[in-house]
């Protein structure tokens, strides 16, 4: 049977996965670099968690200093993305990210697909302090259904990053991540990025046989991983911390 049998192709559930990275001067030097580099290299796998969980998994880049940006316009296919190397400059307006993620978080947007759209993985990295109104941008993500859905997860680079504030963020300080060395951020990011993926694709049943939220369910990897690996989340001792 070929392309006229009558049967319509199948078209794949869209999941985005969206990178919101803290590029203010306080990440220059090491910070930074692990970044790109941990994100470049963990793209070639995305690919493949989008097609063992059967979605069309895209990727997201804003990068949030002195203002935002966007890496590309529009989220691409991981088999497509290349990721643009970042530098570190300028202040933390967090805010501002805030607003311009919510503003993107929409079916007529970022969102949009020839299918459905499942709720998003939103994956924040910041060492710092906001130096705007964060509190005004993240109301208004608060508000938005896609946010209320989505997979939350940062990753508190150093001991400067305001943990509370990325709590409010993801709404459970179990999904903020502290790392405290070059090795352990480019490891979590390859492991949020893979996980947050394979979970936003599908649904699996917890121990007892009931469907938790995918939050739950990421929060319990984090866990896992953390118990695992206790040298992921220990500063360390050798002077290779920031």
């Amino acid at each position: 049977m070929g392309l006229h049998d009558g049967k319509i192709p199948e078209v794949k559930r869209q999941l985005v996965l969206f990178f919101i990275v803290d590029t203010s001067g306080s990440m220059m030097g090491t910070k930074i670099s692990e970044v790109n580099d941990a994100i470049s290299g963990v793209i070639p796998e995305l690919k493949d968690v989008g097609e063992k969980g059967g979605v069309n998994l895209k990727v997201a880049c804003l990068r949030f200093s002195s203002g935002c940006e966007w890496m590309y316009p529009t989220p691409i296919a991981a088999e497509s993305f290349t990721w643009q190397e970042v530098q570190a400059d300028g202040v933390t307006d967090l805010g501002s990210a805030f607003e311009e993620l919510n503003s993107k978080l929409s079916k007529d947007s970022f969102l949009a697909a020839p299918s459905a759209s499942v709720a998003p993985v939103l994956f924040l990295m910041s060492d710092g302090e906001p130096t705007d109104d964060y509190l005004s941008g993240l109301n208004k993500l608060r508000n938005n259904n896609w946010y209320k859905h989505a997979i939350k997860v940062a990753l508190a680079v150093g001991d400067d990053a305001n943990k509370d504030i990325l709590k409010d963020f993801t709404g459970n300080i179990e999904a903020v991540i502290t790392v405290h060395t070059p090795e352990a951020l480019r490891k979590w990011i390859r492991i949020v990025s893979v996980t947050s993926s394979q979970i936003g694709s599908k649904s699996m049943p917890s121990p007892n046989g009931e469907i938790q939220s995918k939050q739950d369910q990421m929060i319990d990897q984090i866990k896992d991983i953390e118990q695992s690996d206790p040298d992921l989340s220990q500063t360390s001792t050798s002077g290779d911390d920031w």
